[in-house]
């Protein structure tokens, strides 16, 4: 009976383990796709979760943390660095991080990973003089991302897509030369020969050529299929085995808009695009090219900050920029990577973190240049107090203030002379107490039954008020 009841039992458990294994498979897949649709770094996610002060960006928004700059440490161990920021990262209020190209360039161990060779290979290889990559291994990216979200931080991959380097010479029948078009990944993932680049049987060029690369051609159905469409293409397989949430777009003057227009649209996420142009107009334009899938870096914010603070004139940012325009496409920044013009920064954040877009904090002034306390005090400010439309209340060489009209919502007073400055202003707020959020003042006024009230910045500062 024993036996019977035994063999009996034999294939139950059998169908019990395929049952256990299928349904683990199927949390697998759950896992991969989870994060597939990126929190809007824009609105506020409400969460009765014990940890939802981590996870909600606040009704502020979420901030961007520039991972890295220009050169970093060679060697193989940035992404460890990175991993290691990561707690403190969350507790100042920090809520995505994007990362330098992960993929195998030329020049492996010293590449700063914007002349892509092998979009398939993380450190996993030994080709282009290495196995890692400058930033580390596969593993150790992998690590990096799992760190990132079990804080519930949002991971963004920079994707290089005009060019690629790295190729063996090979003839070319649409120059009549030779070239280096001839791509032999290790990964054996996207070969790549002279019809895959400009000029092709397809097409003869695109919108632009940087540095004399060989210009990747995204009007061919297989470098489209490679980059977007298939299932193990470079978008989805780093959306689903890496697990990256967003994007940010290099050099995307060298294509079309609607090049990454059909990558949101086949792969999803978040996407920020690097439109290098201080035109407001034009980087509206390219964002309207995406059919608005992308957001765009305001290089038109970022130059007038820089004529602003730099130039004493205050009036400056009165201009025009593109979170004026499309304020949900506006990704703002102080520096990067590629350049850092503006030497008067503490002014420069005190104006993103308090007006609309969604701001980038650069790697090196958080951890090297600046007061870090005065920027986890204005992260806190942006993630909890600066919600709402923008009013400018008033600007010359050396004041500006704005309103932000939300709930709580802010003013916000630079001030950019040598001595202190007081000055009316209108408010939401009517027989109410204020208080300056930054510590940089003392009073704590009451607003008037008008909602008028008087208020104050130290020489060369800023100050936040809101109620108390």
């Amino acid at each position: 009976m024993r036996r019977l009841i035994a063999q009996n039992l034999i294939p139950l458990l059998l169908m019990a383990i395929i049952v256990s294994c299928s349904d683990q498979n199927e949390l697998e897949e759950q896992r991969k796709h989870s994060r597939k649709k990126a929190r809007d770094p824009f609105s506020t996610v409400h969460s009765t979760d014990e940890n939802a002060n981590q996870r909600n960006p606040g009704p502020g928004g979420g901030i961007i943390m520039q991972a890295f700059y220009w050169d970093v440490p060679a060697g193989g161990t940035w992404y460890q660095t990175i991993e290691s920021k990561i707690p403190s990262w969350d507790a100042a209020g920090v809520s995505a991080i994007w990362l330098p190209p992960v993929s195998k360039a030329m020049d492996g161990p010293n590449s700063m990973g914007y002349d892509p060779f092998d979009y398939f290979d993380f450190g996993d290889y030994d080709q282009q003089g290495s196995i890692e990559t400058r930033f580390g291994s596969r593993a150790e990216l992998e690590n990096l991302i799992n760190t990132a979200h079990q804080y519930d931080i949002e991971v963004y991959a920079d994707i290089v897509l005009n060019h690629n380097s790295g190729a063996d010479l090979e003839a070319n029948p649409y120059t009549g030369t030779d070239t280096y078009t001839d791509f032999n990944p290790a990964s054996g993932k996207f070969y790549r020969s002279a019809s895959d680049f400009h000029p092709n049987a397809v097409v003869g060029s695109d919108e632009g050529v940087f540095g004399g690369f060989p210009d990747l051609s995204h009007s061919t159905t297989y470098v489209q299929d490679w980059l977007w469409n298939r299932t193990d293409g470079v978008g989805k397989y780093y959306r689903d085995e890496l697990g990256f949430d967003g994007w940010r777009f290099d050099y995307v003057k060298g294509f079309g808009g609607w090049v990454v227009r059909e990558w949101m649209n086949n792969v999803g996420g978040f996407a920020v695009g690097e439109y290098w142009d201080g035109n407001a107009q034009l980087l509206q334009d390219w964002v309207n090219s995406t059919n608005r899938t992308s957001s765009a870096f305001d290089f038109a914010c970022y130059y007038r900050m820089d004529e602003a603070f730099d130039g004493n004139d205050l009036t400056k940012l009165q201009g025009d920029m593109l979170w004026k325009r499309d304020a949900a496409k506006a990704v703002t920044f102080v520096s990067n990577h590629d350049t850092d013009e503006i030497w008067d920064k503490m002014h420069a954040y005190a104006y993103i973190f308090t007006h609309e877009g969604y701001p980038t904090l650069f790697y090196q002034d958080y951890e090297e240049w600046l007061d870090q306390d005065k920027l986890d005090n204005l992260m806190w400010i942006h993630r909890n107090l600066a919600t709402g439309g923008t009013d400018i209340l008033y600007a010359d060489n050396d004041e500006y203030v704005a309103r932000r009209n939300g709930n709580p919502g802010i003013i916000v007073y630079l001030n950019d002379s040598n001595q202190w400055l007081e000055r009316w202003v209108s408010t939401n707020w009517g027989n109410s107490v204020i208080k300056d959020y930054t510590g940089n003042s003392s009073w704590e006024p009451t607003t008037q039954n008008d909602q008028w009230v008087k208020i104050q910045c130290p020489p060369n500062s800023y100050t936040v008020w809101s109620l108390k």
